[in-house]
């Protein structure tokens, strides 16, 4: 992890936030390599997932719904962690991460379980103890509207104390009743940002369905940030407060729900293989510790340095969601007239989390020489780069640009003249470019250029005027 966070930032894939400010924990922001590989990753998915079917539609809701969405979803009740504090330094954990597990007979209580014996905390390594678990809220919230309540609120607050001091009775009603009025004022403008992309999904299902006309199975895809107050997040870009989602809602009858989740199984599976993602595991999702709404889900799980994770998530929701969106049933059958509520089959690409398992499984240092990525060309944020032989030799910074410029129609190059032609290679190499192309003194004449393979090192003289059917062929 160290060598890919040291690469991230040392060849602006990805940076620290707010750096410049000594930074905000776990907030990152993509350079101009890691937005080209995270662009092409998101476009890769939505070219499979949308553009090459006639079953699935996109989407692109707003990050803020009105509250009662959340209400209705279950998010308020629901959408939580179990925290635990320490009672010497007060520092907070999720109570799973310090063997806290559910009681599978309740249900609702937790039971301590030291795996490994220690029952130290692992902030100040005293052994006091911890509280007792407690549910926390993970919606980040805010307010619409050009005040602060909470500020008025504490304002008024400190209104009343002292008219409660001074026995003013009539101060101290009448601040009541602004108080009262206040609090009404709080839950008219509270909102959330939202932590999931699905609700807009199910909230927007009768739009979609009566602008497309489209009939069951069908589903509607969206790309989107989403928002979690993680209070332990952590391991460079794998858990964060802001990250982005890949997510189908795939609408279907109750009676197809297992063919649909093995069809969809299926698509993860092979979307992994399609970027180069080998190391993924299955993990069924026991009773008791899936999310609320679903019937049955899969984790798909990764082999990350610090241990086996979720990377990707499916789940069968029934119809929970549009049950609770809609009072009526919002689908007619066109065949039988029945008039029903969709039941989901929901499959979850994590964007982020992608990047990362897509960086580790293309480093290699196994070279002592040269670090390279071996990403696949189609994730690549340069698919090539080009150089003169020399740059201090006009007439071969010239023709190299000729053939810069004449790429660059068709592809995302790269211009690179510094150092030596070796540097150069090990620097493309680094960043994951496929193909370098050099201009050469030889080129001035015979009208060809030398292509380097990035795996094989292997170089390839190619006519120029070939040039971009060769690189076509080669990147397909």
């Amino acid at each position: 992890m160290d060598k890919i966070v040291s690469l991230c930032k040392r060849r602006g894939f990805v940076f620290p936030g707010s750096e410049t400010y000594g930074g905000l924990a776990n907030s990152w922001d993509y350079g101009p390599l890691g937005v080209e590989l995270k662009n092409n990753i998101k476009n890769l998915w939505w070219g499979k997932f949308v553009h090459q079917r006639e079953d699935v539609l996109g989407l692109d809701a707003a990050l803020i719904m009105n509250s009662r969405v959340w209400r209705a979803s279950g998010h308020l009740e629901n959408f939580s962690d179990a925290l635990i504090e320490c009672k010497s330094c007060h520092q907070r954990f999720k109570a799973e991460d310090l063997g806290y597990q559910k009681d599978d007979q309740s249900g609702n209580t937790f039971l301590k379980i030291f795996t490994d014996g220690n029952r130290n905390c692992p902030n100040c390594g005293k052994d006091i103890g911890f509280t007792s678990p407690e549910k926390f809220n993970l919606m980040f919230q805010t307010f619409i509207g050009p005040t602060d309540p909470l500020n008025n609120l504490f304002s008024l607050w400190l209104d009343f104390q002292k008219s409660e001091k001074n026995k003013d009775k009539f101060g101290k009603e009448k601040i009541s009743e602004e108080i009262n009025n206040l609090f009404k004022n709080i839950m008219e403008t509270l909102v959330f940002l939202r932590p999931e992309t699905a609700q807009a999904m199910f909230v927007d299902f009768k739009n979609v369905l009566d602008s497309s006309r489209k009939q069951l199975p069908f589903g509607v895809a969206q790309i989107g940030k989403a928002f979690r107050n993680e209070i332990t997040p952590g391991n460079f870009i794998f858990r964060t407060r802001e990250f982005e989602q890949m997510e189908i809602e795939y609408f279907i009858k109750e009676s197809e729900w297992e063919k649909s989740f093995d069809y969809w199984r299926e698509q993860m599976f092979l979307w992994a293989k399609d970027i180069g993602i080998k190391k993924m595991h299955e993990f069924e999702v026991p009773e008791g510790e899936r999310a609320h709404y679903s019937k049955r889900t899969i984790d798909f799980e990764y082999d990350f340095p610090f241990g086996r994770k979720e990377l990707y998530g499916l789940a069968y929701r029934g119809d929970f969601d549009l049950r609770n969106h809609f009072k009526n049933p919002p689908y007619r059958d066109p065949e039988t007239n029945e008039e029903f509520w969709p039941h989901v089959i929901e499959p979850t690409w994590g964007v982020d989390r992608t990047i990362l398992a897509v960086l580790l499984e293309a480093y290699d240092d196994s070279n002592k020489e040269r670090i390279v990525l071996h990403l696949k060309s189609s994730l690549a944020p340069f698919k090539i780069a080009v150089f003169p032989l020399l740059r201090n030799k006009p007439e071969l910074v010239e023709g190299a640009r000729k053939v810069f410029k004449d790429l660059k129609k068709s592809f995302s190059v790269t211009w690179d003249d510094r150092g030596n032609i070796g540097k150069r290679y090990f620097s493309q190499d680094e960043i994951g470019t496929p193909y370098c192309v050099t201009f050469d003194f030889d080129s001035l004449n015979d009208k060809a250029v030398t292509v380097r393979d990035r795996d094989t090192m292997e170089q390839e003289r190619v006519a120029i005027s070939e040039l971009p059917d060769y690189l076509e062929a080669k990147l397909s």
